[in-house]
């Protein structure tokens, strides 16, 4: 039996196949004969792969032996980050991605606290069930990932589980929470800006990771590095916290706006079918202007402001179809591009349903009172319009900085983001101030 140890330590696998001769069923003993390492845990420790699969050639069912600590040859494997082991190991026996050892832990578990990228990537692959069971404390393998530091192995899982990013543990804290608890950066520079992280998560305690990260700020500034690290993390939570209002206040007000839109369709129908002024009750062919019974009297009286009549009225009625067309549509209005979309055509809606009245106002009202009115209407239109030109245009410039910002091109940025991105070289260290 020692023979067979030392041959696994060195991976001989000649000298396995003479002792093999001589003893046929030396290998079957190990079974019940050795309460810890196997040659095969051997083996796979040293990342002996053709030991490996002359052993699994003779005696498969040794990948499903367990040492003392409960640990399989897959463990030792994953710990060790033999991908070729893993994978022989993994086709003899596939059952034992799901072993767990003494800690509860399985290879899965054991790769992610290693931070074994490669070998994640192929036990995740072969067996997705592993990555999801929990170990104590109701750890999943990400929190393991966060827990130890290991940002590339976490990168594979988000994106192989990407349904447990926000899984959360006995303490209710998700992988965000621990990496803002322990001070892990560059984790929690990854998931600000992961596309499905929970940011308003909240643990058993009822804190967010906003709140734990405006908790441990005070206590940082005895270390100003940690500090200043720490303050662009919190801009950034905060500026995705405050990317969310929009599509909270339109959730609370579709419905309001869905009434307004309606309202304005209606009121744009009404005004195209009965213009102001009424319409001809009868027709006269004979007369110096004549018109038929239907006809617009505004049209034949008014020309010029009755063509642009219809089309303001036009245009309201068919943007506020629109606002009810997006409105039950189900598009994401958490996306910048649908709330400037929609935003505008609310914008174009009141606008023109406001000319429409203007221009109403104007023709029904007798010509001796007309200068004045029209004086009055034209200055608030223009003041009306400038507001609105200054909103759009201040939206689309909004639009437009956060799309380069994605593209890593920074334009402008606020005053009180300025201090964060300066730069000292205080003791010839750069620290962020």
């Amino acid at each position: 039996m020692e023979k067979l140890y030392e041959s696994a330590a060195r991976g001989d696998v000649e000298a396995l196949r003479q002792l093999l001769q001589k003893d046929t069923f030396l290998l079957e003993r190990v079974s019940y004969t050795t309460p810890n390492n196997t040659p095969l845990h051997i083996a796979s420790l040293k990342g002996h792969l053709p030991y490996v699969e002359e052993i699994l050639r003779v005696s498969p069912h040794l990948a499903e032996e367990l040492d003392s600590q409960q640990s399989s040859p897959l463990h030792v494997a994953s710990a060790r980050g033999n991908v070729e082991v893993a994978r022989r190991l993994v086709g003899a026996a596939p059952e034992m991605c799901l072993s767990r050892d003494s800690r509860g832990r399985n290879p899965v578990h054991v790769a992610a606290i290693k931070g074994r990228v490669e070998l994640l990537e192929e036990l995740v692959s072969r067996a997705p069930p592993a990555a999801r069971q929990k170990v104590g404390r109701g750890l999943t393998a990400m929190h393991l990932c966060v827990e130890h530091g290991q940002l590339p192995a976490l990168k594979v899982l988000v994106r192989e589980v990407k349904e447990l990013i926000n899984a959360k543990n006995d303490d209710g804290d998700t992988i965000l929470h621990m990496a803002v608890m322990g001070k892990k950066i560059e984790i929690m520079e990854y998931l600000f800006e992961a596309p499905n992280i929970d940011i308003n998560a909240k643990n058993s305690n009822g804190q967010t990771a906003k709140s734990i990260l405006e908790q441990i700020q005070p206590d940082a500034e005895k270390d100003s590095g940690i500090r200043h690290l720490l303050c662009p993390g919190l801009a950034r939570l905060k500026t995705r916290h405050g990317d969310t209002q929009p599509v909270k206040w339109l959730t609370k007000k579709r419905d309001s706006i869905m009434v307004v839109a309606v309202l304005i369709a209606t009121m744009a129908f009404q005004a195209g079918v009965t213009p102001p002024g009424g319409v001809w009750q009868e027709n006269l062919l004979n007369d110096p202007s004549p018109h038929k019974a239907g006809e617009a009297v505004m049209a034949h009286n008014h020309p010029r402001a009755f063509k642009n009549f219809m089309r303001a009225n036009t245009v309201a009625f068919v943007s506020s179809l629109s606002t009810i067309l997006l409105l039950i549509s189900g598009l994401p209005f958490r996306r910048p591009l649908f709330m400037w979309v929609l935003m505008m055509i609310m914008w174009l809606t009141v606008t023109s349903i406001a000319a429409t009245y203007a221009i109403s106002i104007v023709v029904v009202t007798p010509r001796k009172d007309r200068g004045a009115l029209s004086h009055v209407i034209e200055i608030s239109l223009a003041v009306w319009c400038g507001v609105m030109g200054i909103l759009l245009v201040g939206n689309t410039v909004r639009l437009v900085d956060r799309w380069l910002k994605n593209r890593g091109v920074v334009v402008w940025r606020p005053r009180r983001f300025r201090n964060m991105v300066e730069v000292s070289h205080e003791n010839g260290e750069q620290v962020i101030v």
